[in-house]
């Protein structure tokens, strides 16, 4: 009686422990599930409606996730748009007579290495294209394109090291005749090395 006592409390406990890990096992990520997260939230600006899907020329003031700033005139036109690289919305800058901004903080780890990418599309004529978009990591300057000549949604990435748990993510844009559209933020740690 004894010994079926103790193998019920043996077979329980080594069930029960089983359990947890199987349960505890699962809980988390894997490291390669983790790097491919994006960490920008509505990075295909897809969130937020068109105010009339039929005028791509009413403004939606919310772009939910991102903050605007620069020159209140020049901020208006910051818009999402029917002009997407995927999905059916995208972004469009038209600021014309100072730099606007648009930005978002994003959790990060100190000396964590992570990959940045977005797509920009230019409307300008080549013979009238006058305008300069910058990417800013962390309040650094990291990259600037002066002059975008029209072109459909074109890839850029850019690769950085985090300085601190938050980093903000800023993209500055002044155009003067037409509009630059960005589509598709991302931002995704890169595997330790």
């Amino acid at each position: 009686m004894k010994f079926t006592k103790k193998l019920s409390i043996l077979v329980c406990s080594l069930t029960t422990a089983f359990l947890h890990t199987a349960v505890i096992t699962n809980t988390y990520k894997s490291a390669a599930q983790a790097e491919e997260q994006n960490l920008i939230t509505n990075g295909g600006f897809e969130t937020d409606p068109l105010v009339d899907p039929n005028d791509a020329t009413t403004s939606n003031p919310t772009i939910t996730g991102w903050t605007k700033s620069g020159d209140p005139l020049d901020t208006t036109l910051i818009k999402i748009s029917n002009f997407p690289k995927s999905g059916n919305q995208g972004l469009s800058f038209g600021g014309f007579s100072a730099l606007s901004y648009i930005s978002q903080t994003i959790p990060t780890v100190k000396h964590q290495y992570y990959k940045l990418t977005y797509y920009l599309a230019s409307t300008e004529d080549t013979s009238d294209a006058n305008n300069k978009f910058q990417v800013f990591i962390g309040g650094k300057k990291v990259d600037v394109d002066k002059d975008i000549a029209f072109q459909d949604y074109t890839p850029y990435t850019l690769y950085f090291q985090a300085k601190g748990a938050l980093t903000e993510i800023k993209f500055g844009c002044r155009v003067k005749s037409a509009y630059l559209y960005m589509d598709d933020v991302s931002v995704q740690a890169l595997p330790e090395q």
